[in-house]
């Protein structure tokens, strides 16, 4: 992955922002491994959406999720995958395609009430 230091992008609030495959990255700021990993995932949604296709999409997530509970940002299907696998530096090795379809929708645990 390509990385580039840029004053401009990613706005103030943002460490980075990868772009068509490229990381770009404010000044100073020396990416670990996890961020490169978390970016990487994205790449390859980016590539298996065709790139626009990818950002179409992710825009579109994001303002339905405007309107839905909790943060709009964290709950994009592509971002839930690439959170919960940028800790495991070899999941692009076995990572099925299209694995964040899975996470569009919340999965939530259900109380079991005892009578």
């Amino acid at each position: 992955m390509w990385i580039f230091h840029n004053r401009m992008v990613p706005f103030k609030g943002f460490d980075a922002v990868n772009v068509f495959g490229m990381l770009l990255v404010r000044p100073g700021l020396e990416p670990d491994e996890e961020l490169i990993n978390h970016e990487a995932i994205h790449t390859r949604q980016m590539r298996e959406m065709l790139y626009v296709g990818f950002y179409v999409w992710y825009f579109v997530e994001w303002v339905v999720r405007l309107f839905m509970k909790g943060n709009a940002y964290r709950n994009i299907g592509f971002e839930r995958e690439a959170y919960l696998h940028q800790g495991d530096l070899h999941y692009l090795q076995h990572r099925k395609h299209y694995a964040w379809f899975k996470l569009l929708r919340k999965k939530k645990g259900r109380k079991r009430v005892e009578g």
